[in-house]
């Protein structure tokens, strides 16, 4: 981990957040169950933007957080885990070597849609053919709904690498 914590920390406060930004990282907290109790994405196209986030972000426990087996973490119930079928694990090992194989277009552009937002957004902001491609399979509200997505799990996924807090995990293949 790459921020020191006082040696009066116990297990509960592993977060630097919880220790030195309560107030933020409650925040944070919000922002991520928002996230996970009130998309109507599609289970599999939200997941398909997760990983792809997860892997520019670099994030283990997010490659290896799976909503339908993790969500209820948070205490949610009826959240997006609710949300359709869940994948299977091939599903994510595929999306974790790059191949998009039998995806829906819907998931094909989430991903899509993902990539440009976590690498380049100002071309995601500016290509108005893709905009209209995604209009094809998304609504203003799914297309609002993805981008709040994606830019919650930019932003705490790249905090949780960043900072180390994932430098314990290991990105394995779930039973």
């Amino acid at each position: 981990m790459r921020i020191s914590l006082p040696d009066t920390t116990t297990a509960t406060e592993f977060d630097p957040g919880a220790v030195y930004i309560p107030e933020i990282a409650k925040a944070g907290g919000a922002f991520a169950k928002a996230v996970y109790s009130n998309s109507k994405l599609p289970l599999r196209t939200f997941e398909a933007a997760r990983i792809v986030t997860a892997m520019i972000n670099g994030c283990k426990i997010c490659m290896n957080w799976r909503a339908a087996r993790d969500v209820s973490q948070f205490g949610i119930e009826n959240g997006v885990d609710k949300n359709g079928d869940a994948p299977d694990e091939e599903f994510y090992l595929a999306l974790l070597d790059d191949d998009y194989t039998g995806l829906s277009r819907q998931e094909e552009l989430a991903i899509q849609y993902a990539k440009l937002m976590g690498t380049d957004p100002q071309k995601l902001s500016a290509d108005d053919a893709f905009w209209n491609e995604m209009r094809t399979e998304f609504s203003e509200a799914e297309l609002t709904d993805l981008t709040y997505c994606v830019a919650m799990w930019m932003g705490l996924g790249r905090m949780t690498h960043v900072l180390g807090l994932d430098s314990g995990c290991e990105v394995t293949p779930q039973s």
